[in-house]
């Protein structure tokens, strides 16, 4: 008796488990969908292979319009060509899931800029998915009524510690940081779709241990624009940890996604809202009248959800 007890336990605690985990997709329903993830290439190591076969599972009751690849999706030297063979073990042969072949809206992170950024342009021409037609460009997502403009930065060449080191990362200094921020003004001025996201792959405010001059030349020269147009968020990655911060005299909220492969620790700072060490990727999604960004972890559950409301 005491047997068939402990068995019908274990079993109740195991259906109690599934029920647990299981993924609320209505939250995503009637919605204008967009994935986002980042600080990817890890050849699948670490937790990179999970969470992209989670993204695929997700993705066919989500049905998400693309993937916001908010930058390094290759560790450590970026890529020398579009023939790396990094191209297939960071990237093709990693997000192989059918439900994750459509478009991919890249940038390049510090890590890319270690290589070629030249290249990972060009690797338009290669994938049928892989839509980068700049190091800076802007793309409106219209879905049932729902518009969403989002815009991507360049934000290496915009961090002066970048700029400086020239012999590991050549391609920063080459860049004219004041004609893309005038082109971020001129965009945000003119932009009149129901939500503004702007997406960047090194944070504006954040906890992190890297040099302070990452988040001060990013307070200096993006966020006044950001604030000035009233953007609704700033999604970023660089950090390889979940954070939603808010700072006092800014509407915005700026989010940190965590990495799809290697994560961090992290701590609270002034105007932490949420933060957490757990790799995984993110969901936006749009009404007219409600934005929503959904943390993930790598079991599917949510963490935390950033929301804005008309």
């Amino acid at each position: 008796m005491k047997k068939l007890f402990l068995l019908l336990t274990v079993a109740l605690l195991g259906q109690w488990a599934i029920a647990q985990n299981k993924i609320d997709y209505s939250v995503y329903e009637d919605k204008l969908n967009l994935y986002v993830a980042n600080d990817l290439g890890r050849n699948g190591y670490y937790d990179q292979k999970p969470i992209a076969e989670l993204m695929g599972e997700m993705a066919e009751e989500v049905g998400p319009e693309c993937v916001i690849a908010a930058g390094d999706v290759h560790h450590f030297e970026g890529v020398r060509s579009v023939d790396d063979p990094l191209w297939m073990t960071n990237y093709e042969l990693i997000y192989s899931h059918p439900e994750l072949m459509i478009d991919w809206y890249p940038i390049c992170g510090n890590h890319e800029y270690r290589g070629s950024t030249q290249a990972v342009l060009d690797y338009a021409r290669v994938s049928r998915r892989w839509e980068m037609p700049a190091r800076y460009y802007t793309k409106t997502f219209n879905e049932e009524g729902t518009t969403v403009r989002v815009v991507w930065l360049d934000t290496t060449p915009l961090i002066d510690k970048y700029r400086q080191e020239s012999d590991k990362y050549p391609d920063a200094c080459l860049q004219d940081i004041d004609a893309q921020l005038q082109w971020l003004d001129g965009v945000l001025a003119a932009a009149k779709e129901d939500w503004i996201i702007v997406v960047g792959h090194h944070p504006i405010y954040a906890e992190t241990p890297k040099d302070d001059i990452e988040r001060l030349n990013m307070q200096q020269r993006v966020d006044p624009i950001l604030r000035r147009h009233k953007v609704d968020m700033y999604v970023c990655g660089h950090i390889h940890n979940f954070q939603h911060v808010r700072v006092k005299g800014s509407d915005i909220d700026y989010v940190t996604n965590s990495s799809g492969s290697l994560s961090r620790k992290v701590n609270a700072i002034d105007g932490t809202v949420y933060c957490s060490p757990e790799p995984g990727f993110s969901i936006i999604s749009a009404t007219p009248r409600t934005l929503e960004l959904r943390m993930i972890d790598k079991t599917g559950r949510v963490l935390h959800t950033v929301k804005r409301s008309k």
